[in-house]
Formats: structure tokens, sequence, C-alpha cells
């Protein structure tokens, strides 16, 4: 067993918001959390305008595509963090958290623009959530 946390970001497709916060995270934290992605009904590819903003930021999920939920690793990380309000997921003994995020498209934002925003409030919530999990960073 290791010290290191683990999470798991879920959405329905695993093509778009559950993999920016995987990488958001990857980015923010290297090796100081083990991060996994997945989707209650993955589809084919992930999302290319997902990809696109998180390289504006350095992060890259270029190599990703979307995979199906692990019934083996649900029962091996600390954190399940669901994204948006479809996707619905039992943890059994993990813990399940959702994060109901900024849909721009609601506000009549699409395009680059609403992936923009979307990446924006995941990565606050991302940032936060790696303080919680190992605490603020110290260079060394």
């Amino acid at each position: 067993m290791t010290d290191t946390p683990s999470v798991l970001f879920v959405c329905v497709r695993n093509g778009g918001k559950s993999q920016m916060a995987a990488g958001l995270m990857r980015a923010q934290a290297g090796d100081r959390v083990r991060v996994h992605s997945a989707g209650t009904a993955p589809g084919e590819k992930v999302n290319a305008l997902s990809t696109q903003v998180l390289a504006e930021v350095g992060a890259d999920m270029s190599g990703q595509t979307p995979t199906a939920i692990d019934p083996e690793l649900l029962k091996h990380v600390d954190l399940v963090v669901t994204l948006g309000s479809e996707a619905h997921i039992d943890g059994g003994d993990t813990e399940v958290r959702n994060w109901d995020t900024d849909e721009p498209s609601q506000r009549g934002i699409e395009g680059i623009e609403r992936m923009r925003l979307v990446r924006d409030d995941i990565a606050a919530r991302v940032e936060s959530l790696l303080t919680e999990l190992v605490g603020p960073y110290r260079a060394r």
C-alpha cells in the first residue's frame, strides 16, 4: 500500500470533463497523486476542443482514450469525483463526490469559448482538491 492518494474522475463519455480533470490534476500534482479517468458509457474518442484548451495551459491529454470504469480500480482509489449531473456511480466503500461543473452552453456560449470556461471551472476545483489531498505545494 502507498501513501500516495488516488482519485478517479468520471463523466458519462470520458471524452471531455473527466479527461480534462485528470489531465489538469496530472499537470498540477505530478507524482503526488495517482490519477485515473473513466466513463459510465465511454465514447470513442477524446473531445478535440478539450485537448486543445488543456494544451493552452500546459496540460496534456492528447494520448488519452475513453475507458469504462474498472471495478477493481474503483475498489482501490481513495476518491471518485463525478463531473456534471449525468454521471452516476455507486462507489461502494469509496467516497464519491460530484462536481456540478459550469455548463456555458446553457447560457448560449459554445465552441472554444465554452471549453475554456469549463476548463477554468474544473482547474479551480482540481487545485482545491489537490491541496486537500496533499497540502500546498512547496518547492524544494
